[in-house]
């Protein structure tokens, strides 16, 4: 199989040829860029660029060498945004080693050691803490309470953090040609490779409603003033479906995964009542899905974090195909029982590995057996997508991460 028809094949819930696997075709399927540099000189591979393509998460974009090394078979359309030198510039990382920031983003060391990531205006967007990793949000727009009218929406979401500082393609989303651009660079990219390809379009719902008027806020207004969340839901969702319908034309015919974002649990449960997901989310996140299958070819992938289970009927009768990164360590979400209860209706990319215990603190022969054992349960019947739960973070010893990806090359074909 070609890796397309191998990603393609467990998304259809059939046995592929071996296991397909992830590496960076998301912000949240990724490795951190101290990671990744400790990677590729335990590798002996010092040549090539750590370009840090999610400069709020500094997640990198991986290079051919370690997409070929690790048979890995999606990449994030971005890939084709990451190759032009000019377009970058050289930063020193938390552990002094070095990488690559995009030139357009703005931040600038303090003299407390902290880092501040400035907006166009010369507000301040983000802050990242001394020896941190992660830019952390600085800006609510709504923190003190809904607008009268949502004229102004797109202008309060260039505040977040998680807009203002956009990874690629969005990073180059205010050019007037961007979309046919898109198409043109994604067009090439596909012709290059028989890699599938992703496109990460957001079209968060809950998670907006943190992002402007804080975590704590919306989470009581979901109980005590649902009137004034639908009204934001639904300025949101005439946002999204405007930009959802521009990646359907622009490239809905040539990439293979639409990966959609929204957080919606806690290590316990569910940030919600299923009650009230229902009523507010489920109904638009089943217009954005339906959305996509009227009007593309693409696969629908949902990120969510965090203890799911309860939520998980509903989601795949939202339309969501993929669920991501699928947190074994919450609360109700052990391996064996999502296969046994949903391995038939969706499939899993991520799982692969514990990154909370052992991808980070255990020896490789955890590692391996921890990968083995993981595979042995979401592999049969397909409908599976090999990823670590969530990013491979800074702390990951390089042997680990080795470890991880020998010990799927090893486990064989299905």
């Amino acid at each position: 199989m070609t890796a397309r028809e191998r990603v393609l094949a467990a998304i259809d819930h059939k046995e592929p040829d071996r296991v397909p696997v992830d590496l960076g075709a998301t912000p949240s399927s990724n490795i951190s860029a101290i990671a990744y540099n400790n990677l590729k000189a335990y590798l002996g591979m010092p040549q090539g660029h750590t370009r840090i393509y999610d400069v709020c998460q500094q997640v990198i974009m991986p290079e051919a060498a370690l997409l070929d090394r690790f048979g890995v078979d999606v990449i994030d359309v971005a890939q084709a945004y990451c190759q032009d030198a000019r377009e970058w510039v050289d930063v020193t990382l938390a552990d002094g080693s070095c990488a690559e920031s995009p030139a357009w983003f703005d931040e600038r060391v303090q003299q407390d050691g902290s880092t501040l990531a400035f907006l166009q205006d010369g507000s301040v967007g983000g802050k990242m803490p001394k020896g941190a990793t992660f830019f952390d949000q600085t800006i609510w727009p709504y923190l003190d309470g809904y607008p009268d009218d949502y004229k102004a929406l797109p202008e309060a979401m260039k505040k977040v953090s998680w807009q203002a500082f956009a990874h690629p393609p969005w990073d180059h989303a205010g050019g007037e040609t961007f979309w046919q651009d898109l198409r043109t660079r994604t067009l090439a990219l596909r012709e290059s490779t028989d890699r599938a390809l992703m496109i990460v379009c957001g079209c968060n719902l809950f998670e907006w409603g943190t992002f402007l008027r804080k975590i704590d806020n919306f989470l009581c207004d979901l109980i005590t003033d649902e009137g004034e969340v639908e009204r934001l839901l639904d300025a949101l969702m005439e946002v999204h479906m405007a930009t959802l319908a521009k990646v359907c034309d622009a490239v809905g015919d040539i990439v293979d995964v639409i990966r959609f974002g929204d957080d919606l649990g806690m290590d316990t449960g569910p940030f919600m009542r299923p009650e009230t997901y229902r009523k507010l989310f489920k109904p638009r996140h089943a217009q954005l899905c339906a959305y996509v299958k009227q009007h593309s070819s693409m696969r629908t992938f949902l990120h969510t974090c965090g203890s799911i289970y309860k939520l998980m009927p509903d989601l795949i009768e939202a339309g969501y195909d993929i669920l991501n990164p699928v947190q074994t360590s919450a609360r109700d979400m052990d391996a064996v029982t999502l296969k046994r209860d949903f391995g038939r209706d969706v499939t899993f990319w991520g799982g692969g590995v514990d990154t909370r215990h052992i991808l980070n603190h255990g020896s490789p022969e955890d590692v391996r057996a921890d990968v083995a054992h993981r595979l042995e349960i979401f592999m049969p019947g397909g409908g599976f997508v090999f990823n670590p739960i969530h990013n491979i973070m800074p702390d990951c010893p390089p042997a680990n991460v080795v470890a991880m990806f020998e010990a799927v090359e090893r486990f064989g074909v299905y």
